[in-house]
């Protein structure tokens, strides 16, 4: 039993950790009108602020590896969820302190992602060593936490906002700053148990080698981007594009598309032995590309916050099923694998964003333009599908 314990808290930390990135990537994207206002600040600065967040994770990604085995995996995750408090708590100040306050919040922005780039790495495999029976439906459960602490972070955040004002934004930041901090004490008590398949039969040149390996990394470029694209906007979208009000936009917009991620991966993950991942995946990316031009066609505000919420449902599947096919197809890759699959998931989730809020910038400030820029990223995921077909019938 009390082993059961032990390893229980290892895991109910890490889930924490998920909501933590949750915070990381979600919080700031609400207030980017509120930011824009306050501090006078252009679509194209603001598009930028995602951009570095997710940059720099991948920069963390990129790196890691070299330096976690030697710091050691509880002190470099202890270590992630202060950098994330700190990025949290800094938006407060450092903004109003520097001469510049986009300079300010680009820092608070470097901070949180070192720590979000780190809970990424470190995360999964930390659950992957603890003794769990069913360790599939351990890594479905932690990757749908990412999900539902998007959702707590749109409904905390609007019921503040609602109860306290935006204007009191600050204050916020520094609230959701205290999750990382306390999770950074529970990480530091944990049993942090040995990472397990550290060494791989295929070699880092083997699998670069491997033309399945480069159509895996475009799948994980078009699952990031096609997410992102739609989730780092959906507040800004819903609030300038469609008209309604900040309450309305964030709940029918980030929070109904965080629910609807969710949604579809612990339904999957429930069910997948009645739907061929493959087929799910193409399903997918069909219903992605009607959402994003359902979104950014549609003249109906109710039609567009339909597409973007729907939006969630379809990419849910689309970054662990990329995983998923990765074991099936390289199962002698080891984790180098992993760590890239990673690093292009990021690659992604930085270009997604960042194609909408360019293009829209270029057509005067149009973020519908912007979405119909970013589909090229789920017809990517079926152009990697359909290689990925050809092959298995060759």
């Amino acid at each position: 039993m009390k082993t059961l314990k032990r390893y229980e808290h290892t895991i109910y930390a890490s889930y924490l950790g998920y909501i933590t990135q949750a915070i990381v990537n979600n919080f700031t994207p609400l207030l980017f009108l509120t930011m824009s206002r306050q501090y006078q600040l252009t679509l194209d600065k603001i598009t930028w602020i995602t951009t570095i967040n997710f940059a720099v994770q991948l920069l963390v990604d990129l790196i890691s590896a070299k330096f976690i085995d030697k710091i050691g995996y509880r002190v470099s995750v202890v270590a992630a969820h202060i950098f994330a408090a700190a990025g949290l708590v800094g938006m407060a100040f450092l903004p109003d302190l520097l001469p510049d306050a986009y300079i300010g919040i680009l820092a608070c922005v470097v901070l949180y992602a070192i720590g979000g780039g780190i809970i990424e790495v470190l995360i999964s495999p930390i659950v992957e060593a603890c003794p769990t029976e069913k360790k599939e439906a351990a890594m479905s459960l932690l990757h749908s936490f990412y999900c539902w602490g998007h959702v707590a972070v749109v409904l905390g955040s609007t019921l503040f906002f609602q109860v306290c004002g935006i204007q009191n934004w600050k204050l916020l930041a520094c609230l959701w700053a205290i999750l990382p901090l306390l999770n950074a004490v529970y990480f530091g008590i944990v049993p942090i148990y040995p990472i397990a398949g550290g060494h791989a039969d295929m070699s880092v040149k083997g699998l670069f080698g491997q033309k399945v390996f480069w159509i895996l990394l475009v799948l994980m470029i078009g699952a990031g981007a096609s997410e992102q694209g739609m989730s780092q906007w959906a507040s800004t979208f819903a609030e300038s594009a469609l008209g309604v009000s900040k309450m309305v936009g964030d709940l029918a917009g980030p929070c109904a598309f965080a629910i609807f991620m969710g949604t579809a991966r612990a339904l999957y993950g429930k069910y997948s032995e009645l739907i061929p991942l493959k087929k799910m995946m193409v399903g997918s990316a069909i219903l992605c590309i009607f959402c994003y031009l359902t979104a950014a066609l549609s003249n109906s505000p109710v039609m567009g916050l339909i597409g973007c919420a729907a939006c969630g449902f379809s990419v849910g599947i689309f970054w662990p099923g990329t995983f998923s096919l990765a074991a099936v197809k390289l199962p002698a890759a080891g984790t180098a694998m992993y760590a890239f699959m990673a690093l292009a998931g990021d690659v992604g989730c930085s270009l997604g964003p960042t194609v909408v809020g360019m293009a829209a910038n270029v057509l005067q400030g149009d973020l519908k333009s912007g979405l119909l820029a970013a589909l090229v990223f789920p017809i990517m995921i079926l152009s990697g599908i359909a290689l990925l077909k050809d092959r298995n019938t060759k």
